[in-house]
């Protein structure tokens, strides 16, 4: 039988000190291995390094069991590997929240 990822409530799974350890794990990742990101809407779009392939395909792993109703596509070659994370349209209200750990802080010029 295949669940949808219509039925999966809008919800992280993890608990209060697991999601703080997750973030942190994302953050470093980010800021070791993040080379580009685009958002489109209820997509984002994020270019790593590709010796971070490994590290990459974890945050899937790890993505895909407490945010089921996200949608994740890998794309490897060999200078770069590209993850496409894609919510739902009942997810639109906190798309915002849910794609902010995965792009760098953003910084002032001023």
């Amino acid at each position: 039988m295949t669940v949808s990822n219509d039925c999966l409530p809008i919800a992280c799974t993890l608990a209060p000190g697991e999601f703080q350890a997750r973030l942190a794990w994302i953050s470093d990742l980010t800021r070791n291995a993040l080379r580009h990101y685009q958002r489109h809407d209820l997509t984002l779009v994020l270019t790593y390094a590709a010796d971070a392939a490994e590290r990459v395909r974890e945050l899937v792993r790890r993505e895909q069991t407490c945010c089921a109703f996200l949608t994740f596509d890998l794309q490897q070659d060999p200078h770069e590997i590209r993850l496409t994370i894609t919510a739902p349209d009942r997810a639109r209200p906190a798309a915002d929240l849910l794609f902010d750990p995965f792009v760098p802080p953003a910084t002032s010029t001023t």
